[in-house]
């Protein structure tokens, strides 16, 4: 079959990683998907949640924020503090971030200190949660490299790098990355978090309306291991090109951030 966007069945989209584009943050990284785009910041906080204190947990912990701006898809999305509460598909998938960037950090290592892993979306075309556990990876990489150069640390907390991609049935056919037109209609829909490794840290999937089969199962589980090992390289890439200076030119990208969809 043909894709909308005429790509193979098991291709990634375009991905690109640009990184320092928040200057006070300790790492940062606008990550793009194709045409979704996730601003990633990660900051470093002096400080530990209570419930740590009072339980008497060592270490530090990690902590993510998910939101799509208001602007991000065609019609206006509402923010959260317009109706005072985080909306459920925000909460869950904030959640995951967590769990996904908890699972290579060493919160021992990190010390009696909070990271936190700000995502926002700036353009949503589909796997939104996928591209900022991936952009996640690079900005946590980052703030901790950082953290490691100014002597707060003993060692990198880093353990291993970690990526996501989604996969899914359309049309009777398993796929690679699904776009929003894809997403939207597919049959199945699997998001799938995996570390450099190769080993697995979450796995999302269900029928969409309808059943899949445990041959299509498999199909996209090999299609989303294959993405995201590819998607690792691209990462250490990125984090071998942010050695490099990086001023004006990483702001300067902003303004192509909205191409035509």
């Amino acid at each position: 079959m043909t894709r909308s966007d005429a790509r193979a069945l098991d291709q990634l989209r375009p991905v690109s990683f640009l990184p320092a584009i928040a200057p006070h943050a300790a790492g940062s990284v606008l990550v793009s998907f194709g045409n979704t785009r996730v601003i990633v910041a990660a900051t470093l906080e002096e400080s530990v949640p209570p419930w740590m204190k009072y339980q008497n947990v060592p270490g530090g912990w990690l902590s993510a924020e998910y939101s799509m701006l208001p602007y991000s898809t065609l019609d206006r999305k509402r923010r959260d503090i317009s109706s005072g509460k985080l909306d459920g598909r925000s909460s869950e998938i904030q959640r995951l971030i967590g769990r996904s960037l908890r699972a290579v950090v060493d919160l021992e290592a990190l010390g009696p200190r909070t990271l936190w892993v700000d995502c926002d979306v700036l353009q949503a075309d589909g796997g939104t949660r996928t591209a900022a556990i991936t952009g996640a990876s690079v900005a946590v990489a980052l703030a901790l490299r950082k953290l490691v150069a100014e002597g707060k640390v003993k060692k990198n907390p880093l353990r291993q790098l970690v990526a996501a991609v989604s996969a899914g049935v359309f049309e009777g056919t398993p796929m690679l990355d699904l776009c929003y037109v894809e997403d939207r209609d597919a049959e199945a829909d699997f998001n799938v978090v995996m570390t450099e490794k190769g080993e697995f840290v979450e796995m999302q999937g269900s029928g969409e309306e309808a059943t899949f089969t445990s041959e299509q199962m498999t199909a996209m589980l090999d299609l989303a291991r294959g993405g995201i090992a590819r998607l690792i390289e691209q990462q250490r890439a990125a984090l071998a090109a942010a050695d490099a200076p990086a001023g004006p030119e990483a702001l300067a990208g902003l303004a192509g951030l909205f191409g035509g969809r």
